[in-house]
């Protein structure tokens, strides 16, 4: 019954609110109401679900703009991150996803940076789009793992997220989720069950020239979303 009720509600709601995005695209071209409308998206399809999200660390978003750097767990993660961070950002995300009916329009609507992982030329492209959002003052959220992971684990990240990094120069605030590959396995278009995913929010990272250039800024990034996704655990654990 909840499978259903989580299957009509996504559909019914990227429908009717992808409608509302497109009418009102052409009044917001900041994407300040573009973003509620995504929001309520992602809160419906959570609720529909059964899904509940627990997130700690919310002060350390910071108000110039940042890029989010983020593991990866599962397709929740989309509707997690939109729902519960407490800021305004923009994914860089899969080509695929752009692809979709209504929700991939929508997406171009609110500004969402589409990203072909099989073109190096296509990529740098995307990240110099996303470097150009950040420089207007939009925060923009990647993840650089590069896919989901099947098993919870951290996966190596790859070297475009730096490569934003370096273009754009702001501050990296690291993100981990925790939960949402037991909720929504990859592969899963809904969730297999109910719960709550956990995210944890680090404090942001000022990057240096020269760590940029010996990539220990993407060690550094890499060991503090492990961290987090430690203390993600730690608090699932606690909580359960």
């Amino acid at each position: 019954m909840r499978k259903a009720l989580c299957f009509l509600t996504l559909i019914f709601s990227t429908i009717v609110l992808s409608l509302v995005a497109f009418a009102v695209f052409p009044f917001d071209r900041k994407g300040v109401f573009l973003h509620q409308i995504e929001r309520l998206w992602a809160r419906l399809f959570l609720h529909a679900g059964g899904i509940k999200v627990s997130i700690s660390g919310k002060e350390h978003f910071i108000s110039s703009p940042s890029i989010f750097i983020s593991n990866h767990q599962s397709a929740l993660d989309i509707f997690v991150l939109l729902a519960s961070l407490p800021v305004s950002f923009r994914f860089v995300a899969k080509r695929e996803l752009f692809q979709i009916p209504f929700m991939g329009w929508a997406m171009k609507c609110v500004g969402h940076i589409s990203i072909d992982r099989h073109s190096l030329k296509e990529s740098k492209k995307a990240l110099e789009e996303a470097a150009q959002k950040i420089q207007k003052g939009l925060n923009v959220l990647i993840f650089p793992e590069g896919t989901r992971s099947t098993d919870g684990k951290l996966l190596p990240f790859k070297k475009g997220a730096f490569h934003l990094v370096n273009l754009a120069k702001v501050p990296v605030i690291p993100l981990a989720i925790y939960g949402s590959h037991i909720l929504m396995p990859k592969g899963k278009i809904l969730p297999v069950k109910a719960g709550t995913v956990w995210i944890e929010v680090g404090e942001p990272i000022y990057q240096r020239e020269d760590q940029i250039r010996k990539n220990e800024l993407a060690d550094k990034v890499r060991q503090e979303v492990e961290n987090l996704l430690k203390e993600g655990q730690k608090r699932a654990f606690h909580d359960n």
